[in-house]
Order: C-alpha cells, then sequence, then structure tokens
C-alpha cells in the first residue's frame, strides 16, 4: 500500500457550516470521523461519502472529500455502482434509520448480501427527524408521535438482526456518547474487505431524545452495555459480576457466580455460522436492557466487485471484445 499524505482532522472538515440542531448527536459521529480519517492511510481525492435523505445525509457536505447526497434510501444502491466501477476509492455509505431501513430497505440487504465493499453507517435514533418526529422502522411498539397519535403499531426492526439475516460478512455496533468507541468501531469496519455495517445509537435531542439514555449514559454504561471482544468470555457490570451464556438456543445474561466459569458465552466474531451472532443481537428487547456493543461478526468472503471484475476480465480473455452495434440490432427487430 502507497503512503498518503499526511493529513490533521481539520484538513477532513469542509468549508461548509454544519446545520444540525444543536446538541445533535450527529455532531458527535462527524468529530469522530474527522478525527479518524488521517489515521486510515487515505487520500482525500480516493475518499467518497455518499447518502440518502435525512438528518445524517448532511454528512457528505461536511466531510472535505468527494461526496453525493443522493435520493431516498438510494445510497447502498448508489454505492454499489460506484464500488463495481472504481474498486480503488474508500467509499462510506451514511443514512439514518429512517432512510437506510425504510424506503432504502431493500437497497441495503442486497447491498449486504453482495458484499460489495462500502462501509455503511447507520445512524439510529428511532425516530424520522429531518420531517419533525414521525415514528421510524426503529421505534418501540406504542410510540406517539405526529403520525401515531395513539401509539404506533409496528413492530420494529432491529438493524443487527437484518444484518446479520441478511448474512453481511462485517456487523458492530456503536454510539454517539464514546468518540473512542465509535473511532475503533468504524477503524475495524474500514479494515474490512466487503460489506461492513455499523449501527450507531444516536440521540436526536428535539424529537427523541434520551432514547438511549438508560444505556450509554457514562453512569450507566458498565451495568448495561455488553463490550464483545473477540475470543474472550462476554462479562459486563461494573466489577464484571454479569456474563451471558447459551440456553436452550437461546443467549440470556446471569450472574457470573451462579454458573460455572466455562459455561460463559466466549464470543467468536469470525464464525462463519452467523447464529450465535444473531442471538446476541436479540439479547436485549430495547433499550432499557443490557445490549451488546462492539463487532457482532467479521469474516472473509468473496468480495462483489472483485469478483465481477474477474468475470469480465474471464470473458474478454475467452470471448473477445464484444460488438456493441452488433448486440443491439441482434434477434427479433421490428419498425413502428
Amino acid at each position: 500500500m502507497t503512503e498518503a499524505a499526511v493529513t490533521k482532522p481539520a484538513d477532513w472538515a469542509s468549508d461548509q457550516e454544519v446545520r444540525w440542531c444543536p446538541g445533535c448527536g450527529d455532531y458527535s459521529i462527524l468529530t469522530a470521523m474527522r478525527m479518524l480519517m488521517p489515521t486510515l492511510n487515505v487520500d482525500r481525492e480516493n475518499t467518497v461519502f455518499i447518502s440518502g435523505i435525512g438528518c445524517a445525509a448532511r454528512f457528505p457536505y461536511y466531510m472535505n472529500s468527494y461526496g453525493m447526497h443522493g435520493i431516498h434510501g438510494r445510497a447502498p444502491a448508489i454505492s454499489s455502482g460506484l464500488a463495481i466501477a472504481r474498486p480503488d476509492l474508500d467509499i462510506w455509505v451514511i443514512g439514518g434509520d429512517g432512510d437506510m431501513l425504510s424506503i432504502g430497505g431493500n437497497h441495503l440487504i442486497h447491498a449486504l448480501r453482495r458484499n460489495v465493499n462500502l462501509k455503511i453507517l447507520l445512524f439510529n435514533n428511532m425516530i424520522y427527524g429531518l420531517t419533525k418526529g414521525q415514528f421510524s422502522p426503529t421505534s418501540e411498539v406504542g410510540k406517539v408521535t405526529k403520525s401515531s397519535p395513539l401509539g404506533s403499531l409496528d413492530h420494529p426492526f432491529n438493524p443487527v438482526s437484518l444484518a446479520l439475516g441478511a448474512e453481511a460478512s462485517f456487523v458492530a455496533r456503536t454510539h454517539d456518547m464514546d468518540r473512542n468507541h465509535m473511532m475503533d468501531t468504524f477503524r475495524r469496519a474500514h479494515e474490512h474487505k466487503g460489506a461492513a455495517l455499523v449501527e450507531v445509537f444516536q440521540n436526536c435531542n428535539v424529537f427523541n431524545d434520551g432514547a438511549w439514555e438508560n444505556i450509554t449514559k457514562k453512569n450507566v454504561r458498565d451495568a448495561n452495555l455488553i463490550q464483545l471482544t473477540h475470543g474472550q468470555p462476554i462479562r459486563f457490570g461494573v466489577d464484571n459480576e454479569l456474563g451471558v451464556v447459551v440456553e436452550n438456543g437461546q443467549a440470556k445474561t446471569v450472574n457470573v457466580a451462579d454458573v460455572p466459569f466455562d459455561a460463559l458465552l466466549v464470543h467468536d466474531e469470525q464464525k462463519e455460522d452467523p447464529s450465535t451472532a444473531f442471538m446476541l443481537s436479540r439479547l436485549s428487547r430495547g433499550p432499557f436492557e443490557p445490549t451488546p456493543v462492539g463487532v457482532f461478526r467479521a469474516v472473509d468472503r468473496g468480495e462483489y466487485a472483485e469478483a465481477a471484475t474477474a468475470q469480465l476480465a474471464s470473458a474478454q480473455e475467452t470471448q473477445g471484445s464484444g460488438d456493441l452495434a452488433a448486440m443491439l440490432r441482434s434477434g427479433g427487430t421490428w419498425t413502428v
């Protein structure tokens, strides 16, 4: 790998005024990204941020690199095309829970299953912020909003479960209250070859303030955030007094003192079968119970753009260059 130009966080900041509501969690994510980029050995001219619609989608404006503010839900599709045409680029996809999981849900799952080399950051605040507070695909049942005055009837998506169900090769979770954790998680996603999805718990302090605070505030994190570390028994709590075991095909939390030590689940992010990672993603029923964060899955699988390029090269070698004019005039034709 050639050495990239040396940069500072300020070099990654564009000249655009950052326009999110004061106190929005997006500021924290943006700062983490700007601080991370100089450490990745990448050039700004080879880095692209692509977004859809929503508050999160302003992100490309604020990074001093190439970028595109796309249309609602289509960022994974646009990014897939770019990744296949230009596999030399570092491509980050930015979107919120509404943008990515509602109109964009179909594009997201296919980018993940194809394993296109994209780094997808899904900002999850469990609400539609830009359109002023309607319930989103991750809002809890019973959520009272402008579009659900009697409470939402929709069962919410779990973004990590969804990604694992699509057999994404890299799936992780972080939150906007811990910059170092965000940077470490984004770095792992960048190092991964293939589709990487990172769910970011993000606070919308105007329309859904404090949605995650029962598990992400500093004074409750030790008891409620379960840090996944590859190769280590899963333990958490102020004094590591709690752990995770699997019983009857289901992950559950226990007091470490109540079970044999070897009963604790040892986290294996490289396990080919995603079922254990899926169990971990279902450990919490909502942001009021101990919730895993970190890397759930990181496996090697053939990357899509690389495979497509090899397939085209093989076809050209065996069949020669095609004749576009002949193809357009082949088969049945008619006159109107």
